[in-house]
């Protein structure tokens, strides 16, 4: 953080954050730490959305943001910091553009890289605060570690379906990530956003939580969620929370660390960081399922283990329903003597499927890239979604 001594406002900036001023927890001293401070989100997405908006309309002098993602029509129904007009471009592009046409006297940083144990502490060291806006569990676990060997404060936040959590995790005077959640789920047990959907408004709730407390530290005001998992559930609009200890056995910011440097992340998780794609041995891809099909779909059972309101939006013609939770009670009904190919939205499920009927001594194949894929590569008649 810069000097506050030495930092003024201008008479344009006194009005633009006259509401501010007229506040005494805030007050001028408060927004010149404002205009003082430097934050890092992790993520230009559903979090990093609503939180750099506020951030930059609140005054927070520098403003890092690291992604490198493009812009894709399914993002705009929850990430506000991008339009129509930015789709197929790069996030941090739009999202520069948006931050600086809200406020024009911050300074905005990207990082268009995907964050790594080799540049994390490089890229995370010159911030004040840390949002963690990520949406998959080994760069979470790459940004609370360096936080914790930095001593820098970590904002979390993350989204599901219509659930939500927020904290702060600073191991310098409570609890880090690590002694909430010591060990990643196993691979594939928690779907992503992308196969099990979000509620659009959950993120800017959940945003603008992880805004408010960034501010909050900033300025020293109000009680922080150290220590305090803050838990939303918008279906039925309740706040819980939960109280949050330090562990003293955590391996990282514990009385006795074992991880005294950043590791491998996705071999620790056991999935990349940024997956768009499950690969697996027994893969088909859609233009060799479209050849098949077109030598002899008589031969070919088409499984689609997505949910029954999946399959209402879309789905391969002659293809049989059966949602990936109810397969293992129904592997009675397969036939071992066909070859089957399964597919999901993605082709994640469908990977977990195929490994499922493949110990079952049934014949399978999975659908690289799921039904999506096929809409792209093959009939774009069936809808993405």
């Amino acid at each position: 953080m810069l000097n506050v001594n030495e930092v003024i406002l201008t008479n344009e900036e006194i009005r633009r954050y006259s509401r501010h001023l007229l506040m005494p927890e805030v007050g001028l001293t408060g927004q010149k730490k404002l205009k003082a401070a430097s934050v890092l989100i992790i993520g230009a997405g559903g979090l990093g959305s609503p939180a750099a908006l506020y951030l930059a309309a609140a005054g927070v002098g520098r403003i890092g943001l690291v992604d490198f993602d493009v812009v894709d029509e399914s993002n705009l129904q929850r990430q506000i910091l991008h339009g129509t007009s930015w789709v197929g471009k790069p996030k941090l592009a739009s999202a520069k553009a948006r931050l600086l046409d809200l406020n024009p006297d911050i300074t905005v940083e990207t990082h268009e890289t995907v964050l790594t144990s080799a540049n994390a502490l490089e890229i995370l060291k010159d911030y004040d605060i840390i949002i963690d806006g990520t949406d998959n569990f080994p760069t979470r676990y790459l940004v609370n570690d360096a936080c914790v060997f930095l001593g820098k404060p970590l904002v979390y936040g993350s989204i599901f379906r219509f659930e939500g959590q927020a904290t702060v995790f600073d191991a310098r005077v409570g609890p880090c990530y690590r002694c909430l959640y010591p060990e990643p789920p196993p691979p594939g047990l928690v779907p992503s956003c992308a196969e099990g959907g979000v509620f659009g408004v959950l993120p800017g709730v959940i945003g603008a939580i992880q805004a408010t407390e960034a501010i909050k530290l900033i300025i020293g005001q109000g009680e922080p969620l150290i220590g305090r998992l803050l838990l939303y559930d918008a279906l039925s609009m309740r706040f819980r929370e939960l109280k949050l200890r330090k562990n003293p056995a955590c391996p990282v910011c514990g009385e006795n660390p074992t991880i005294r440097e950043l590791i491998d992340y996705e071999a620790f998780c056991g999935v990349p960081i940024h997956e768009h794609e499950v690969r697996t041995e027994f893969d088909i891809t859609p233009q060799e399922l479209k050849a098949m099909l077109e030598r002899d779909g008589r031969g070919i059972v088409l499984l689609d283990v997505r949910e029954p309101h999946e399959w209402e939006i879309c789905r391969l013609e002659g293809a049989i329903l059966i949602p990936l939770r109810e397969l293992p009670a129904h592997l009675n009904r397969l036939d071992p003597t066909r070859e089957y190919v399964v597919y999901c939205k993605t082709g994640a499920r469908s990977a977990q499927a195929a490994r499922i009927m493949q110990a079952a001594g049934l014949r399978v194949r999975n659908l690289r890239g799921g039904i999506n894929a096929w809409s792209r590569e093959v009939d774009p008649n069936v809808p993405l979604y």
